[in-house]
């Protein structure tokens, strides 16, 4: 399969900058479809537009491995996180405008190349209710790719995306201007913590999705209540998160499914579909027994 040239010229400077990234390049390559190399040189056009190079887009990816791959060692060494609270992480990540904003580019492209982050969007595009009008909310939209894949692949009337970030804001707002302009009008942002936006009404939304947020706070159970309480009963409720993935920001650990599942269980949901995505061909009790890294999507019932 031929690269776009833009997607050839980041693979290039990643390479250039981390030569030992080589064997993991051309193996996450063979995962994509000629569709998600073709949204792949989409977004970094995208990127592009906004006059971003490659060479920058590059160090933004290079950010997450080498953070992600310090978090990794530290964890093989003393079997938990580094950090355990978010006042921890809060200042240099969330609250940090400049590192925030290279940290989401940089996590928007390892949607493309990370095969657990691919097998994830793809998921929700499988899952994702198409026909299914109402009210969405995405809890930590970040980057904005995947609400904008929502606006783009749903039929909702009304589109709300919360984060307490200033970076993943201004980025999911210029993501949506970009590509979504028709849907501003049903579109809208709050720049702030989920318990606290007191404004949003008991069973008032028809999908709720809330991406890669749990292991970044203390109380996961509480954000799970709070969705339970804000879904309508029939709503599309699309949850991913992780199991031993250590990562500069992920305070709070599950070291197995079980332990996750019956947390979401007793915050009132059932779990109509999940997905478990493994490294190296590992079942996911393999995973667990190595503490090895399993992503997680769930669909749940409210």
């Amino acid at each position: 399969m031929s690269l776009p040239e833009n997607v050839a010229k980041l693979l290039d400077r990643i390479l250039v900058e981390n030569p030992l990234h080589r064997r993991f390049i051309q193996a996450a390559l063979t995962h994509l479809t000629a569709e998600e190399l073709d949204h792949f040189a989409t977004y970094l056009r995208y990127c592009s537009a906004k006059g971003l190079d490659m060479e920058f887009m590059a160090r933004c990816y290079l950010t997450i491995v080498e953070d992600t791959l310090r978090e990794q060692i530290y964890f093989m060494a003393n079997k938990e996180y580094r950090h355990k609270c978010f006042a921890d992480v809060a200042g240099d990540v969330y609250f940090n405008e400049e590192y925030m904003n290279q940290y989401m580019y940089g996590l928007a492209i390892t949607s493309f190349l990370w095969p657990n982050h691919v097998g994830l969007t793809r998921y929700f595009k499988e899952t994702f209710p198409r026909n299914k009008r109402g009210n969405y909310l995405e809890i930590g939209p970040g980057h904005g790719y995947h609400i904008m894949t929502a606006m783009q692949i749903g039929k909702f009337d009304k589109y709300l995306g919360i984060d307490i970030s200033k970076a993943s804001i201004k980025q999911t707002r210029s993501i949506i201007d970009h590509f979504q302009p028709r849907l501003k009008s049903r579109f809208r942002l709050e720049l702030t913590d989920f318990l606290e936006a007191d404004k949003l009404e008991k069973h008032s939304f028809d999908s709720i999705v809330m991406g890669e947020v749990l292991e970044h706070v203390e109380g996961p159970e509480k954000f799970l209540r709070r969705v339970a309480e804000l879904a309508k009963s029939d709503a599309y409720i699309f949850v991913t998160t992780c199991i031993n993935a250590p990562a500069i920001d992920h305070i709070y650990l599950w070291r197995t499914a079980d332990e996750l599942e019956n947390m979401i269980r007793a915050c009132g949901f059932s779990i109509r579909d999940s997905l478990y995505l493994t490294i190296a061909g590992k079942t996911i009790e393999e995973a667990a027994a190595e503490a090895l890294t399993v992503n997680v999507a769930y669909v749940l019932g409210a």
